[in-house]
């Protein structure tokens, strides 16, 4: 094992978060070297360490298939040549081991030697100084070579060294693992680093990096020509090809939304379920070749019909990047709502223009995630968590404030996230009466709940808050928190109609 891990693989060798890990630095229990920690300061802080995975392991996995909406969350091996190989690497690293062992015991005989060399010409004292370090280096000699104990945390951090590859992305210096058959995009995706692409299918090169260190194997073919003198240099597609061992790229990372392109879609309806009497949910699917790419919390424009337009949050996570989610509300009069609910169906073409919107999370903040949703406004917000928790955020807080009750129109999805996650913590309130029209006595009580929700949480106000929902509802959040002193750059709104 080596001397120093990276907080992913040193929390996946623990089975606890990267966030956790964090924590601990934060506070001093741990100490940090340039984004890794040393294998003793991990075991001081985790004595107990075990090789099975632990119960908060096993409940990240659960929410993880929950709310991205991907394929089962499996631990599936990697292909049989990507799997050799890693066994070759860490059968190559025992060798020298090995080696180096053989090395040591030629220089200890050599050291011997010299020592019963001299020992004749030293006078009587020396003599007897000198037999004392003798009788200490066989001691601390044969005290090194007993077998001894063998942490688990070893044995495990040699399977995870053949099951997993660790990826560093440069200059970022972002990291996250490959796991079963991910390409290096899908790996990087599922853990919440958005990293350039477009297609996701080897056509159009936007996710070209370069590897400055480590083996890839090409899992995929792509019509993308590399020229000779970039592969020469390292360079790959990331959506064509897995880490062989643990790897450094060079890639693009979005930080902003002007990172992310503007787009048109053809997607199609997979499918149309009713949440609620006035709610469906619309999952679009778009072509193989042509994903829609965007950052959590955007919008989109869709075009139904004879061009009903409307623009709507997405609802799900940019992990699943093919297939993206809509929470519709009827308004009656409106001509795309009308569609949705009387006319649109299965396969049916959808346009998808954009994304748009800066109601995004800055996934760099240290400070705890307070979510704030006002009927619809969930949507948003559901893409927002969802991105979060790929991220392993150490500490989020949802408060879903409804006109209605039946205006809490996905409760479950709420409470799964409450009930799995240790981290994540989830309240809902009734306003009693219609959000999208707020002032006068409305809108003080509304003010007197979000103070009630403020009292009840000293930690609350050193959070970021994300507000969303109605206008008149969200106007009178922002203003409430920009007004207990919370700084522009902490408060991110976004109105949903």
């Amino acid at each position: 094992m080596s001397d120093t891990l990276s907080l992913t693989r040193a929390a996946k060798l623990i089975g606890v978060t990267r966030a956790e890990l964090q924590k601990k630095i934060q506070h001093g229990e741990m100490i940090s070297y340039d984004g890794t920690v040393t294998v003793e300061n991990l075991l001081a802080c985790y004595p107990d360490a075990q090789l099975e995975d632990t119960a908060e392991t096993r409940r990240v996995a659960q929410i993880k298939e929950r709310a991205f909406g991907k394929r089962v969350f499996e631990r599936a091996l990697p292909e049989p040549e990507v799997l050799a190989a890693r066994i070759t690497e860490l059968s190559k690293a025992h060798a020298n081991t090995q080696r180096q062992i053989k090395q040591f015991n030629v220089l200890l005989g050599n050291l011997w030697e010299k020592l019963t060399g001299i020992e004749s010409q030293l006078d009587a004292q020396a003599r007897e100084k000198l037999e004392d370090l003798k009788i200490w280096v066989k001691h601390e000699v044969e005290a090194t070579m007993e077998p001894g104990f063998i942490n688990p945390l070893t044995i495990k951090d040699a399977v995870l060294s053949i099951t997993t590859a660790q990826v560093t992305v440069l200059p970022s210096k972002h990291d996250f693992l490959v796991e079963g058959h991910d390409t290096l995009l899908e790996a990087a995706m599922r853990s919440g680093i958005p990293l350039n692409y477009g297609c996701s299918g080897g056509n159009c090169g936007l996710c070209k990096a370069r590897v400055v260190s480590g083996e890839v194997k090409k899992t995929r073919q792509h019509d993308f020509v590399i020229s000779e003198a970039e592969k020469s240099q390292g360079y790959i597609l990331l959506c064509s090809n897995t880490a062989v061992s643990d790897l450094v790229i060079e890639a693009e990372v979005a930080d902003s939304v002007q990172d992310i392109p503007y787009q048109q879609i053809n997607a199609h309806a997979k499918a149309l379920g009713l949440i609620s009497d006035d709610m469906i949910l619309l999952h679009l699917q778009t072509p193989r070749t042509q994903r829609l790419r965007f950052l959590a919390g955007q919008s989109v424009t869709l075009r139904v019909g004879q061009s009903y337009s409307a623009e709507l949050p997405i609802a799900s996570c940019p992990c699943d990047d093919r297939n993206v989610l809509f929470h519709i509300s009827r308004q009656t009069g409106n001509l795309f709502s009308d569609y949705v609910f009387d006319h649109l169906q299965p396969n049916e073409a959808v346009e998808i223009e954009g994304p748009h919107g800066e109601f995004i999370l800055h996934d760099k903040s240290p400070r705890p995630l307070y979510f704030f949703a006002f009927d619809t406004g969930f949507a948003p917000i559901k893409s927002l968590i969802e991105h979060a928790l790929s991220l392993e955020v150490e500490n989020i807080h949802l408060h879903w404030i409804g006109s209605g009750p039946h205006s809490i129109y996905l409760p479950n999805i709420a409470h799964a996230w409450d009930d799995a996650l240790d981290n994540f913590h989830y309240k809902e309130y009734v306003a009693g009466f219609d959000l999208r029209t707020v002032s006068g006595k409305r809108a003080q009580t509304l003010i007197k709940q979000l103070g009630r929700i403020v009292s009840a949480d000293a930690d609350l106000l050193q959070g970021d808050i994300y507000i969303a929902g109605p206008e008149d509802a969200v106007n009178i959040a922002e203003q409430y928190f920009l007004g207990k002193g919370l700084p522009k750059t902490r408060v991110a709104v976004a109105s949903v109609k």
